[in-house]
């Protein structure tokens, strides 16, 4: 059985289905054809989110954490490219010749 794939999107909308309009969630995973799990998954995500918090292993759905994701990666290679520039210079500004 292969796994269906989702995008931000759609989970997004499923959520606040959910959270912002009221229907239940044996409502919208008939509706819009989603498993239990995914879309207890997807609502917790989207709360989590909204406080300020993204679970670790998922990629963010709201724009404004979309964002904050994206510069924590930034973050991140600038810090490994900072420490590979560092163990370089020793190399670099020895002795010529």
């Amino acid at each position: 059985m292969t796994r269906r794939s989702f995008l931000a999107d759609f989970k997004l909308a499923a959520a606040g289905l959910v959270l912002d309009q009221g229907y239940s969630m044996p409502e919208i995973r008939k509706s819009m054809g989603v498993g239990p799990a995914a879309l207890r998954r997807w609502v917790e995500q989207l709360r989590s989110e909204r406080c300020g918090t993204i679970p670790s292993r998922s990629k963010a759905m709201t724009p404004e954490q979309k964002r904050i994701q994206n510069l924590e990666d930034q973050v991140r290679r600038l810090e490994w490219e900072k420490e590979v520039l560092k163990n370089r210079l020793p190399v670099l500004s020895g002795p010529l010749g």
